[in-house]
């Protein structure tokens, strides 16, 4: 999962739009693919868009991953504690030349 610190939050109406614009498609695809779109739109780290489209957000995420931040919108979106997997003292520079990475 990229990072993300924060979750913006989208008009009702945008919303909607995005919806509608998936109307033809199968009903559980259209879900998925819809909560995708939202998610592109919503999704921000140190102010830039974390994704360009729903397509970065599907080989990204997971779906578990994806409940999580559209629930954490759905209350209202905003700042996120950093993520608990990423460790900020790693420093991959130093991994690889100890070379365990091989």
């Amino acid at each position: 999962m990229r990072n993300v610190d924060e979750l913006k939050t989208l008009p009702a109406a945008r919303i909607l739009e995005l919806w509608r614009d998936s109307r033809e498609i199968d009903p559980l695809e259209r879900a998925l693919l819809c909560n995708a779109r939202i998610l592109a739109q919503c999704c921000f780290f140190e102010g830039q868009a974390v994704y360009a489209d729903e397509s970065e957000v599907l080989h990204d995420l997971s779906g578990r991953q994806m409940e999580a931040l559209l629930l954490k919108l759905a209350d209202g979106g905003g700042s996120l504690p950093p993520q608990p997997f990423v460790n900020p003292a790693f420093d991959l520079d130093r991994f690889r030349t100890l070379g365990v990475d091989r």
